[in-house]
């Protein structure tokens, strides 16, 4: 099985993908730049996923069904996807938004195409931090009382079961993707991770994150390591120059806001409902 993966790992879905090809060891090729092809029809909608080069997937819970693993429930999902309370809060310090994004840019091509890679990759991350900003806009989105409830079900979930993970003995699709929203959640703090390294009510969740960060020591998009134990070191940190690379991407972005902010909406209308 060869698989291609286009998307950035601060997503929770993709994150969930790569997750699950890593623990399987199939080979794989993560594109964080969408081809011409993948941008006119969806935008900057990720994961998309072509296994063998197969027709592109794009909703991550079917991808994980085509790679082996079980399916999820509807309320499975909506208790997944309630934990993702306090996206929101990655745009409240901009700097500290781009520097998160810089970090975790292109790091494997050769020279060339790496700096090619960074520099759009820009229009990727100010496609978010407008997307995110217009979201927080409109919603007017209220935080919880606490960050710690939207854990509680999980809590429960993981004191019932008898195996080391949620699915058993081996992670499984709750697994990846409940493991790949914390990972969301600890590449640019926000007030959930506290929550989880904190709440006196979350130990189980806890020491399931351990279970995963050990079961992943070896996995180059670890943003938990450094927030759980044990301690994980990242290792795929892109490089000085190449960070000025993705900058000046940015700034070329704010001088040509007018329209960049044109192409974020033209692509907002290609994003799937």
């Amino acid at each position: 099985m060869k698989v291609k993966v286009y998307g950035f790992n601060h997503s929770p879905w993709v994150q969930a993908v790569l997750l699950a090809l890593h623990d399987q060891n199939i080979e794989h090729v993560v594109y964080q730049i969408p081809s011409f092809k993948i941008f006119n029809k969806w935008g900057i909608y990720m994961p998309v996923v072509s296994i063998d080069k197969n027709p592109a997937e794009i909703e991550s819970t079917k991808i994980l069904q085509k790679l082996g693993y079980n399916a999820i429930t509807e309320n499975e999902l909506i208790a997944i996807r309630g934990t993702w309370q306090g996206v929101f809060h990655r745009t409240n310090n901009p700097l500290k938004f781009f520097s998160a994004w810089a970090h975790d840019a292109d790091a494997k091509s050769n020279g060339f195409r790496r700096s090619i890679n960074n520099f759009l990759l820009s229009f990727s991350t100010f496609y978010m931090f407008v997307l995110i900003n217009l979201i927080k806009f409109r919603s007017k989105n209220k935080d919880p009382k606490n960050f710690g409830d939207q854990y509680l079900f999980w809590e429960s979930e993981l004191n019932k079961s008898e195996s080391l993970f949620l699915d058993g003995d081996n992670p499984g699709t709750r697994d990846l993707l409940l493991f790949g929203i914390i990972q969301c959640h600890a590449s640019l703090p926000v007030p959930p991770l506290e929550a989880l390294q904190n709440d006196a009510r979350l130990a189980e969740v806890r020491n399931w994150i351990s279970k995963m960060q050990a079961r992943f020591k070896d996995y180059v998009y670890l943003h938990s390591g450094e927030y759980f134990e044990p301690s994980v070191t990242k290792t795929n940190r892109t490089s000085f120059l190449q960070r000025c690379v993705f900058y000046f991407g940015m700034a070329t972005m704010f001088i040509g806001f007018p329209l960049s902010l044109a192409l974020v909406f033209w692509s907002m209308r290609k994003v799937p409902r």
